[in-house]
């Protein structure tokens, strides 16, 4: 399968998402496994005096009524696009500024890891801060995102930097 970048993603959902369901283009992040598809949807009107849970409550309520409303039609593109793709699909939304998901995938990675790596992970499942070695894993990853963001993000531009030049370059023949 020939490498798909996110753009041409981006404009087969943007053709085949109904119109009306969202304020904005769609934002679509990709790995290997999955593409997730996140569109904003339009925050609520509510009393000027309404409380910030008041507003959440009501954000919440939005979206899961858009989550509700728009399941089947959801599923039928999600199918579509597994079969044109060879990816899983998750959805989510934003409202008011906050994103959230529905049921993006959990994939299984094989690893290998020495006694003191293993034991890192022990001692986060003996702490309580991660059920199993799986879990502490996962959470790992996490921390790394979170406090080495910038960091992946310039890995990320140059591989796409790479990945072009490679493109570019003399084809086999």
């Amino acid at each position: 399968m020939h490498h798909i970048d996110e753009g041409e993603i981006r404009g087969w959902f943007t053709g085949r998402i109904p119109a009306d369901w969202f304020t904005s283009p769609v934002t679509i992040t990709t790995d290997r496994d999955e593409i997730l598809v996140v569109g904003e949807l339009a925050d609520v009107k509510v009393a000027k005096d309404a409380s910030d849970a008041e507003r959440a409550a009501a954000r919440d309520s939005r979206a899961d009524a858009y989550r509700e409303d728009t399941r089947a039609a959801r599923m039928r593109i999600a199918d579509d696009a597994e079969h044109h793709f060879g990816r899983k699909v998750a959805w989510g939304v934003t409202i008011g500024g906050v994103s959230q998901t529905f049921t993006t995938m959990s994939v299984p990675v094989m690893t290998r890891l020495r006694m003191r790596e293993r034991g890192v992970l022990d001692t986060l499942v003996d702490a309580g801060v991660a059920r199993s070695r799986s879990d502490a894993l996962a959470w790992c990853v996490r921390l790394v995102g979170d406090h080495q963001g910038d960091w992946i993000e310039a890995l990320r531009s140059a591989l796409t930097s790479v990945e072009s030049v490679r493109a570019d370059g003399p084809k086999p023949s």
